[in-house]
């Protein structure tokens, strides 16, 4: 592939493109524009937004990310995810102005959009590698409670003020004890939260167009906003989205810059797992550094023309899936059939209930909900378990973008420790088993008299230096035999940094004070490369560097008079 076509994925699959993926690229964009307008402004409503931009938060980045995008059929757009972010962050800063809302919003996602491209172009696609499947689960699920609250006082048809998860649900309580919900707008929402969970397993069936034009139907037609002070959505601006550059001020920035990177973080998380899933179904490669490149792009997009954050959709790719679309042509259909809506009829829409795009989010928030497989991790690692648990919980008490810091704090910590304390072994001989083993694994081994087999099982660098060094001396110590030879059996040791190459040293001068030499098998080259720049070859000596533990013990064997007779040996006499 050439240069421009790896940075412009959709221009190469035009260029390739089939007549027979016509039809089918058409039909599908037309169904999955049936179900990005609904998702749409119930996604802006759940950002703090009002509805119509969560249509234009959807036409450009569909057209960004056909350009730049490298999966054929993802879709992108507002996603249910996202929403506790935007509306932690633009809520207080707006003041309740929708337009100040919308520019805060529009700087998110440029920003955003700027950290996924220059991720892309760093090649640091890995990033968000770093973040266990538990701690995800536990942010997510955070999350997704957060949003489900959110959206309960739509749903039961009033409107309350507090800041926070569980104050939210206390003022929810306060609310309902008073009498403020609105029955009609509740019945009306919980009907349309069960069509959409009754068809959410049926693949030919759209639960959610089904349920929406229902509630929009019977709205329309019994005039319950009128009769029944039922909220509805009303007309929508007639227009596309023009381009405007969302200007903030310098109190602002911080909040922003925090609430942006959050969700570039986030949103490429998902994008990522969505994308290698749906790579691997068709058999074709995917491309995570691109796919930041084509993330950032449609994050631009949409804040450049009056939108705001969007990611990759668990719940919409499906449906271009199965409406069979071949190529990421379905996604500019999808995004032309929305713009020709807000061009020609925009009041198609003006009866649909508030608390019908209430139940739209709060089936999306209940899909981000995993129960299953935190009881799996639980029953194999509960310290994992958790893990999780602590980052749901800082999610829902302490804030979304809080608790994604401490997520991230958490991640950064179980890296570290276990780096910081890894596991290490004396190693020893078992009779019938091949190789030099775990002597607490294995208590019948045996260790051959005044030599040490130390085994440290993670790279060497500063957290953990003072550590190996102490556990190497403690091995030294509680030999059953004087010692005259300690050989580390490196292969897991992949890094040596400068403090730790420092400890070495360090460790060897406390050994030769007691006629002790240090040894290395089995130490990777570029490894050994870090310890001739740091001087230890020298100071050790290239003939204490072996290429197996089974080299070393002959060589000790060679030099040393001592009694042992291995049980190969044995085997062989």
């Amino acid at each position: 592939m050439g240069h421009w076509t790896r940075w412009l994925p959709g221009l190469d699959t035009l260029r390739r493109y089939q007549r027979k993926w016509l039809s089918h690229d058409i039909f599908a964009g037309v169904v999955l524009a049936t179900m990005l307008v609904p998702v749409g402004i119930a996604y802006a409503e759940a950002s703090g937004l009002p509805g119509i931009y969560g249509l234009y938060a959807t036409i450009t980045p569909l057209l960004a990310y056909a350009l730049f995008g490298p999966s054929r059929i993802l879709v992108l757009g507002p996603d249910s995810a996202l929403a506790a972010i935007i509306v932690g962050v633009v809520g207080p800063l707006s003041g309740g102005d929708p337009m100040r809302a919308i520019t805060l919003a529009g700087m998110m996602a440029i920003v955003s959009g700027t950290v996924c491209i220059l991720a892309g172009i760093l090649r640091l696609g890995v990033v968000t590698e770093l973040l266990s499947k538990p701690i995800r689960y536990g942010y997510m699920n955070g999350i997704a409670l957060t949003v489900l609250i959110s959206q309960l006082p739509k749903l039961f048809g009033f409107s309350i003020e507090s800041e926070g998860p569980l104050r939210s649900l206390l003022a929810i309580a306060g609310a309902i004890l008073e009498g403020k919900t609105n029955w009609v707008a509740f019945g009306l929402g919980l009907g349309t939260l069960t069509v959409i969970l009754l068809l959410e397993s049926n693949k030919r069936l759209p639960g959610i167009l089904i349920a929406v034009v229902g509630a929009t139907a019977v709205a329309g037609a019994l005039d319950l906003g009128a009769r029944y002070g039922v909220k509805v959505l009303g007309p929508l601006p007639q227009g596309l989205p023009g381009f405007a550059l969302p200007w903030i001020g310098a109190g602002d920035i911080v909040e922003v810059l925090i609430g942006g990177c959050a969700i570039a973080l986030v949103s490429f998380a998902d994008t990522s797992v969505l994308s290698r899933a749906y790579a691997a179904r068709l058999g074709a490669q995917v491309d995570p550094n691109q796919e930041m490149v084509g993330l950032g792009a449609a994050n631009l997009a949409a804040g450049l023309f009056q939108g705001f954050p969007i990611s990759s959709s668990g719940s919409r790719t499906p449906v271009a899936e199965a409406a069979g679309a071949c190529t990421q042509l379905t996604s500019v259909i999808g995004a032309l059939a929305i713009a020709f809506l807000l061009l020609v009829a925009p009041n198609l829409l003006q009866h649909l209930p508030n608390a019908a795009l209430a139940a739209v989010v709060i089936a999306a928030a209940i899909g981000l909900i995993e129960l299953a497989d935190l009881k799996r991790i639980y029953r194999i690692q509960q310290w994992e378990f958790w893990l999780s648990i602590v980052c749901f919980v800082g999610v829902a008490v302490l804030g979304v973008i809080p608790g994604i810091g401490l997520a991230i704090a958490i991640a950064i910590a179980e890296f570290l420790w276990d780096g910081w304390r890894p596991h290490f072994a004396v190693l020893g001989r078992a009779h019938g088993v091949k190789g030099y083993h775990d002597i607490t694994r294995y208590p019948d081994a045996r260790q051959i008299p005044g030599l040490v087999l130390l085994r440290w099982d993670a790279p060497l660098f500063f957290a953990n230096a003072e550590f190996f060094k102490e556990r190497a001396l403690d091995a030294v110590a509680n030999s059953p035999t004087p010692v005259r030879w300690l050989v580390v059996a490196a292969e897991p040791v992949t890094s040596v940094d400068v403090t730790a190459g420092d400890t070495l040293a360090e460790l060897d001068e406390a050994l030769h004070a007691r006629d002790i030499e240090l040894c290395f098998a089995e130490l990777k080259d570029p490894v050994k490369d870090k310890l001739k720049k740091f001087g230890l070859l020298a100071q050790l000596g290239e003939s204490n560097f072996f290429p197996t533990i089974g080299v070393a013990v002959s060589h000790y064997l060679e030099i040393h008079d001592v009694e042992w007779e291995d049980w190969e040996d044995e085997a062989r006499t």
